[in-house]
Parts: structure tokens; C-alpha cells; sequence
């Protein structure tokens, strides 16, 4: 849902500005939340699915609050603006689940309840955004005259391409291995549930809690830095899995994975906002967000596969292919852009 409503999200926002599509699609996810506690009491699971569905659809224009905020300060500050707004998944990582554990009994229906608090929540952010987002849905309606490029124009910029490509590369590893990391502790290794939780908590703290010190990484390592500890962390995830199939292996992988994931991506979303014009950023953000979210989903479906019929040290040593394709397109941009300030 989130891969297919990136750009319906993206043409809704040109049309109408930020704020009353990002309105539109919270009421969106609204619905759904309310249709799927629905689908538990009726038991019907396709109705459940085409409600998570839509949620995912709702998603694919939250995701772009991180462009909005960076839009609202100055470019020099668009990696601050970024890291604060990764900062909010700490809480959502936190609060998320204690919410659902607490709407499980709401209702005679199990779980019926844990959506009625994620409406709520939806209704909450809508509340906040009505009331103070008026200067960036100015500032957006603003740039809505200039004509954009083609976008295959705007993706022969090299630095476009990173972007992306840090972002995707940043979605397929970690989907792919967080995925199979449950299926590979408790069905192939025999590690309880309760291990097989900490280790995932451990992964999902991991992902946000760096957004603490990225302001000060980018100062120290610049952009392109930040990506290059980002492969460093996804390449001791290797190591530590080639090594050690322990839980506190799986643990020390996981941690390493998400961190790697919060580095790369928020250094692509930083990096996105210099490789196109002005009144292109409705476009760009579109293109860089179905790249995104499509491969997450291509890579979270395959995970499950693949760790069916290969074991977890090849699955690992896969993860090798995106981080080499991410290499590449360091060293391309780090070559043509040298060249283009001399011309």
C-alpha cells in the first residue's frame, strides 16, 4: 500500500498543497484503522487486508512529512530538520506498541481497540497539523509555478541517483534481513519467542535512537561520510553473522543493521533536497519515494523465500549486492562531480 500511494500522495500535494492532502490521507488512514477493527469483529481477514492496505496508502504521505520539514528551514539546515523528525520514531517505537497492547481489550473483540487508539493518534496529528503547518503550505503553494524537468531529466544528476540509491539500498538490506531474522531464530535455530523479541526491539531502538547525534555526524563526517559508516555497520552485520548464530549474535547483528539503516537513509533524504531545482521537489521526493518503498516490498516479500532455500550466512552474504551497487554509485558521483564544477 505504501509503494502504490506514494505517487497518488505525491500528485495530491501538487494539486492541493502539503497540508490539505496530508489532511486527506490521515483521514484515509482514519478509515482504515476504523474498517479493520471492524474486519476482527466479523472475522473477515480480506477485509483486514484491504484495510492494512489503505494504511499503507495513508503511510506513503506520512513519509513525506520528513520533505515538509525540511522545506521549512533553510537548506543548510535540512539535516537537522531531518534528524528531528527520524527523533519522533523513537516515541512511536516506544508508544506504538504499548498501544496496542493496551486497546487489546477495549473492546469484546480482541485488538478491535488497539485501532480505535492508532484513529486516535491519526486524529491527534491531524489536529496539530491544521493548526500549525500555514507557513510551509505557503511556502509550497509558492513554487507550484515553476515548470519541472522531465523526470528523466532530474535523474541524470549523479547526486540524484545517490540519494535514491542510499535510501533503497538502505530499505533492501534491512528489510531483508530484520524479515528473516524470526523465521531464522525460532524455526531454524530453536531460540524462543521471548530472545526473538528482544532481538527485534533491539533492531527497532537501533534504527531511531541515532537520530540523537546524526546532526552532530553530519558535521563531523559530512554526508557522503555518514553513508560510508552506514555500509561500515551493514558490513559488521555481516561479520557478526557469518561468525556468531548466538542470540546475542542475532542481537549484535540487528543493532549494527539498524543503525546502518538510520545512517543511510537519513543521509539520502539530507542529500535529496541539492540534486534538483526549484518547483521540482514534488517530483523528485515522488520518484525517490516509489523507488524506496517498492524495493522494501520486493525485499520484505523475498525474505521468507530465501530463507526457505538458502541458509542464513548466504542470505547475509546477498546483502552484498545492493551495499556493492551502493559503492558504485559513491565512487560515480564522487567522479562526475569534480567534472562538472570545472566545465
Amino acid at each position: 500500500g505504501t509503494a502504490v500511494g506514494v505517487i497518488p500522495a505525491a500528485r495530491s500535494m501538487g494539486h492541493w498543497g502539503r497540508k490539505k492532502a496530508f489532511l486527506l490521507f490521515m483521514g484515509i488512514g482514519i478509515g482504515a484503522c476504523l474498517v479493520a477493527g471492524e474486519s476482527l469483529r466479523i472475522h473477515s481477514f480480506s477485509i483486514f487486508c484491504l484495510s492494512t492496505f489503505f494504511l499503507g496508502v495513508a503511510n506513503a504521505a506520512l513519509a513525506q512529512v520528513r520533505f515538509a520539514a525540511m522545506e521549512c528551514v533553510p537548506l543548510s539546515r535540512a539535516t537537522t530538520a531531518a534528524s528531528i523528525i527520524m527523533c519522533a520514531g523513537i516515541v512511536a517505537a516506544f508508544i506504538g506498541p504499548e498501544l496496542a497492547v493496551a486497546g487489546r481489550s477495549l473492546s469484546s473483540v480482541e485488538f478491535r481497540g488497539s485501532f480505535w487508539l492508532a484513529a486516535a493518534c491519526l486524529i491527534l496529528g491531524a489536529v496539530i497539523l491544521a493548526l500549525f503547518y500555514q507557513a510551509a503550505a505557503q511556502s509550497v503553494a509558492g513554487e507550484q509555478d515553476l515548470q519541472p524537468r522531465p523526470l528523466r531529466q532530474i535523474a541524470a544528476n549523479p547526486r540524484f541517483l545517490l540519494a535514491i540509491g542510499s535510501g533503497a539500498v538502505a530499505y533492501v538490506v534491512m528489510s531483508l534481513v530484520m524479515t528473516a531474522t524470526p523465521i531464522s531464530m525460532h524455526l531454524h535455530q530453536g531460540y524462543d519467542l521471548e530472545d526473538t523479541k528482544w532481538v527485534i526491539q533491539s533492531h527497532v531502538a537501533a534504527m531511531f535512537l541515532p537520530s540523537l547525534i546524526t546532526v552532530w555526524l553530519f558535521r563531523l563526517l559530512g554526508i557522503k561520510g555518514l553513508m560510508v559508516a552506514g555500509l561500515a555497520c551493514f558490513a559488521v552485520t555481516i561479520v557478526i553473522g557469518l561468525a556468531n548464530v548466538s542470540v546475542l549474535g542475532y542481537w549484535g547483528q540487528l543493532v549494527m543493521l539498524g543503525i546502518g539503516w538510520n545512517f543511510l537513509f537519513v543521509s539520502g533524504t539530507a542529500l535529496l533536497p541539492s540534486s534538483y531545482r526549484t518547483g521540482e521537489h514534488l517530483r523528485a521526493q515522488a520518484a525517490n519515494d516509489s523507488v524506496i518503498f517498492s524495493t522494501q516490498a520486493i525485499a520484505a516479500l523475498s525474505a521468507g523465500w530465501a530463507i526457505s532455500i538458502i541458509s542464513w550466512q548466504t542470505l547475509l552474504l546477498v546483502c552484498l549486492v545492493p551495499m556493492g551497487f551502493m559503492v558504485f554509485l559513491l565512487l560515480w558521483e564522487n567522479k562526475v562531480e569534480p567534472i562538472k564544477k570545472a566545465v
